[in-house]
């Protein structure tokens, strides 16, 4: 078995020990080369001291625990047909499913409230940008002591899904309702524009479609910007490395949103909107808005995946991230959820959890899930031929998982970096604001959180 995620994909390395480097030991880092300065934790080095994990010898587990989840993906249905295949294979431990929130927000204020009242979960269902924040607090427990003690089969996960909870040398969460962004589009207009039956290669592939599809498709937009709450944040990685540019350097707190590389493809993105007149944002929903024929393609989560082919009274095209001239190959952001343990709950109540979870996220648990959802399976041995067979357009999210990157650290480890991601984007998108003036804005405030917010507990 192995529980140490130091792994790598695409030849990039997943470490997250990386980022404690000087300022762990109070040391100012090098002045930022692309962004003219501010604080940098990238270097490698003497970090903080290993992990303390729980010794779990000897404990019993508890005999009745509850799961917080916000149901992702409207994964009501089949979490509860798990958690009552698990009740009913055993007798020792029976796990209460509890709906927490609406979404990841909701459950994530739910649990920061029962830090203080004591009515803390067993497992709770986390987060892309929500876990490292459980960490930092110390609210949530390293999990590998417990792979050690119930014999998790590490080895067996998607590297990059488990290697995303890795953080110096322990693991986090354990990898559950995990997504990738995906290029959703509208068969039918395709063909209205005589375009081949695929997503474009490159952005500007898209570019150059955009217009023939807003002059033949009758639709209100070629395309639509997927609510910024929640996704500009996460998408939009992908158009910021295409163009080598991102919201913060790889592996590094090194903010670099407003680089000449990240204004340029941020730029690009709002010419459609307001020089070309055929894109839009979306309200609240884009899936809902694509499949009511609102725009000929959308991004999306994975987990819209079901929704969107069951909604759309058109044949739905599915097609992996589109690459950008700085990038030979596409490159896809990982996102979505996993679960953890609470800090402050006993070892019982903490083994019992580890047990549910190591069932939660079984080969066959995991297909039941990704089957129900749209989410990518979690584990390398599971069968996606049950998947492919309901929904053969799940073997693009799949293959996509070949071409993924860890998130950059501004948006999953800066406490509320995501939604100034969204505001700035917001102010760009359906404001018509500068784009460069709202990069800088933005390198400010994020800069601002991670000095009052995360350099102190690193």
């Amino acid at each position: 078995m192995n529980t140490s995620s130091n792994l790598h994909r695409s030849g990039l390395i997943l470490d997250r020990r990386r980022f404690l480097g000087l300022s762990a030991l109070g040391i100012s880092a090098a002045a930022l080369s692309a962004c003219g300065g501010g604080p940098s934790t990238s270097g490698g080095g003497g970090g903080a001291s290993a992990v303390e994990q729980i010794d779990f010898s000897g404990v019993k587990p508890a005999k009745e625990i509850t799961f917080w989840t916000s149901n992702p993906g409207d994964s009501i249905k089949v979490s509860t047909e798990i958690v009552n295949a698990f009740n009913a294979s055993q007798s020792d431990i029976t796990v209460k499913l509890v709906t927490a929130g609406a979404d990841y927000e909701e459950i994530a204020q739910k649990f920061q409230t029962a830090q203080t009242g004591g009515d803390l979960p067993d497992i709770i269902n986390l987060s892309d940008v929500w876990w490292f924040r459980y960490k930092m607090n110390d609210q949530i427990i390293p999990l590998d002591s417990l792979f050690e003690a119930l014999e998790f089969d590490t080895d067996d996960y998607v590297d990059s899904l488990l290697g995303d909870y890795l953080y110096d040398d322990a693991h986090w969460a354990v990898p559950w309702a995990r997504s990738t962004p995906l290029f959703y589009y509208n068969k039918d207009h395709w063909k209205k524009a005589g375009l081949s039956d695929q997503g474009p290669q490159t952005w500007e592939e898209f570019g150059e479609w955009k217009t023939e599809l807003a002059a033949t498709s009758g639709a209100k937009f070629a395309f639509q910007f997927p609510a910024l709450a929640g996704y500009a944040g996460w998408t939009l990685q992908n158009n910021l490395w295409g163009w080598g540019g991102g919201w913060s350097k790889e592996e590094s707190f090194d903010i670099t949103c407003n680089s000449a590389t990240s204004v340029e493809a941020l730029s690009f993105l709002k010419d459609w909107v307001y020089k070309d007149k055929v894109a839009g944002v979306a309200g609240v929903d884009q899936i809902q808005d694509f499949a009511a024929g609102v725009a000929s393609a959308t991004v999306g989560s994975t987990g819209d995946l079901i929704n969107a082919i069951t909604s759309a009274k058109f044949d739905v095209g599915v097609a992996p991230l589109p690459a950008g001239p700085a990038e030979a190959e596409r490159i896809c952001p990982t996102g979505g959820s996993g679960v953890g343990i609470p800090k402050d709950i006993s070892p019982e109540r903490q083994l019992a959890a580890g047990t549910f979870i190591k069932f939660l996220t079984e080969p066959e648990q995991a297909i039941k899930f990704s089957e129900a959802t749209g989410y990518v399976p979690i584990r390398k041995s599971a069968d996606p031929a049950a998947i492919l067979k309901k929904t053969p357009q799940a073997q693009v999210a799949i293959d996509q998982l070949a071409n993924t990157r860890s998130q950059d650290y501004a948006r999953v480890f800066l406490p509320g970096g995501d939604l100034e991601m969204a505001n700035h984007m917001a102010s760009i998108l359906t404001e018509n604001k500068d784009v460069q003036t709202e990069m800088d804005s933005l390198k400010t405030a994020l800069e601002k959180i991670y000095t009052d917010q995360v350099k102190p507990h690193i």
